[in-house]
């Protein structure tokens, strides 16, 4: 026969093709993925491009936190020399001024009344003054130079009004022990007025300052709200950057990736996959296109492939219409000429028998008997060449029927052989009746031949082995040695002398076929050494397989039925 399989081994021997082909099998160059990966690495990756992003996004926040914290450092600094510097200078020339004019309403006071109690004015600004001027001279550095001097002229003018006019005014109302006009008043008027005139020069330095203070405290401000404006518009235009970069840089080529991907996957072998984008795209539309160039070799394979099995079944189309025209010839053609010797032999051995001599007899016997079982070998070949070519489907077939069948068939032996069958209710099964009776038949023939001259006891079992029926067939007979366990179900092969046991050697052979056919298998029990048995499973009808059916067997010790 035509080894059908030597052209598709030899064809996958050959080495892979240098390129691959189109739809029609013509030959195309393949993608150099050399030069492929080579341009795919020097593409930035995608995390380098994140990288970036995010390093400009903190490079961003960086500049924005340190242009934010010398905002808000100038901002606190100049708000900390008005509120804790200028405003307290103020506030001391205020106390400054009121110890002052204290001081001289006392004195004033005193020096018209001669009531020491008007006096007490005037000490406590002596206090007051001093104090003030501890204060002044504490924040002196932090005013303008000028103030300084103000300050020190303040306290010059002061020591100098209390020495050449306070204290001696005081000391000679103190001596008279009365109200005294003194003709120093006149002076000591224009040097108290020198005085405040000194006072309002440090207020007005102060004022200054203050005024200068303020509006560098509000340029802070305002540039402090600039720079969190421009942070706020910064971030808005980095982020949009970053999301328009991103999209067209990585999430478009992927998207692109993903549909031209998707094409590929509908059957478009023939679309290059573009290389754009980050180098993990690219180097995974490379490794998409090698993907498609291996498909593409596959199907020119695939198509190579099909062509030979599509030759090779027309070759064993063509071989199986032989082979069926030689079952008509052996079935038609070969019967009637093998009829015509047999019965022409056997009209012979009829006619002449006793009247030549026993070499003759004995050729004239030898002639029919092949002419028998030239026959009989046509007819089982021709059964068996015709298992498995039925076009129907198998069906629900009863086993119980078939094997009825299978028993009225060899009825005449089994009387002969004194056999007995016991076996309980079997159940139904996916096969053809037909053929399940052969399978039957061929196993209580081959129980009733080989008996050993003991009448023949079988026992017939099954049992559920999903999604299966286990059928078991025990006879009492010679047994079979295990090492031909194999052996037996091949075709024309004997175990034993044709004159021991007659037969042609298909009997088992065509049941397995059958029961192959069916999808099942059978074998022998090695294990039982009583006789043989013989084990097959037949497919199991679906709405058997949920619930066990009420035909289901018994086993061998508790048969339903024996019969005679």
């Amino acid at each position: 026969m035509t080894d059908l399989n030597a052209g598709i081994r030899q064809r996958s021997a050959d080495p892979p093709p240098a390129g691959t082909r189109d739809a029609r099998g013509a030959r195309r160059p393949r993608t150099d993925r050399a030069a492929a990966v080579a341009g795919s690495a020097r593409r930035w990756p995608l995390s380098r491009i994140i990288g970036v992003a995010l390093l400009i996004l903190l490079l961003f926040s960086v500049a924005a936190m340190v242009a934010g914290g010398l905002a808000l450092l100038s901002l606190h600094d100049n708000r900390e020399r008005v509120v804790g510097t200028i405003d307290p200078a103020q506030l001391q020339v205020q106390r400054l001024d009121i110890a002052l004019l204290d001081q001289e309403t006392g004195v004033r006071g005193y020096a018209l009344s001669g009531q020491k109690d008007f006096l007490t004015p005037y000490f406590s600004g002596v206090t007051e003054e001093g104090n003030a001027i501890r204060a002044l001279q504490a924040v002196i550095k932090q005013l303008p130079p000028s103030a300084a001097a103000d300050l020190k002229s303040v306290a010059t003018q002061a020591h100098f009004w209390r020495t050449h006019y306070a204290q001696p005014t005081i000391n000679q109302v103190s001596q008279a022990g009365k109200p005294v006009v003194s003709p120093d008043i006149l002076t000591g008027k224009a040097d108290f007025d020198a005085l405040r005139a000194r006072v309002s020069a440090l207020q007005s330095d102060i004022s200054g300052a203050r005024t200068q203070a303020v509006a560098a405290l509000n340029g802070s401000s305002a540039v402090l709200d600039g720079v969190f404006i421009a942070v706020a518009i910064g971030l808005a235009a980095i982020v949009v950057l970053l999301a328009v970069g991103l999209r067209r840089m990585a999430v478009r080529p992927l998207h692109r990736l993903a549909a031209e991907a998707r094409q590929v996957a509908e059957g478009d072998f023939e679309h290059e996959v573009s290389l754009s984008g980050p180098r993990e795209v690219t180097d995974l539309a490379v490794d998409v296109n090698t993907m498609r160039e291996r498909i593409l070799e596959a199907l020119a394979e695939s198509r190579r492939t099909n062509a030979i099995l599509q030759a090779h079944t027309e070759e064993l189309e063509r071989s199986n219409s032989e082979l069926e025209q030689f079952a008509y010839i052996a079935s038609h053609d070969l019967q009637e000429p093998l009829r015509k010797v047999a019965s022409f032999t056997q009209l012979l051995q009829r006619r002449y028998a006793g009247q030549l001599d026993a070499r003759a007899d004995q050729y004239i016997e030898f002639a029919v008997d092949g002419a028998k079982r030239m026959q009989a070998l046509i007819n089982d070949l021709l059964q068996y060449s015709r298992v498995g070519r039925s076009a129907r489907e198998p069906a629900l077939v009863s086993s119980d029927a078939a094997l009825a069948q299978a028993r009225n068939n060899l009825a005449t032996a089994m009387e002969e052989t004194g056999a007995t069958v016991e076996t309980g209710h079997l159940p139904l099964v996916l096969a053809e009746l037909t053929l399940l009776t052969a399978v039957f038949q061929n196993l209580l023939s081959n129980a009733l031949k080989f008996s050993g001259g003991k009448p023949p006891r079988i026992v017939i079992t099954c049992t559920r082995d999903e999604p299966f029926w286990l059928f078991s067939f025990s006879d009492n007979g010679i047994g079979i040695d295990p090492e031909y366990a194999e052996r037996i179900f091949v075709i024309f092969q004997r175990l034993h002398e044709r004159s021991a046991y007659p037969g042609t050697g298909i009997g088992l052979a065509m049941t397995r076929k059958i029961v192959e056919y069916f999808g099942g298998r059978i074998w022998l029990d090695t294990n039982y050494t009583e006789g043989s048995r013989f084990l097959f499973t037949v497919p199991m009808p679906t709405e058997t397989m949920d619930q066990a059916p009420e035909d289901e067997t018994s086993t061998d010790e508790t048969p339903k039925e024996a019969d005679d």
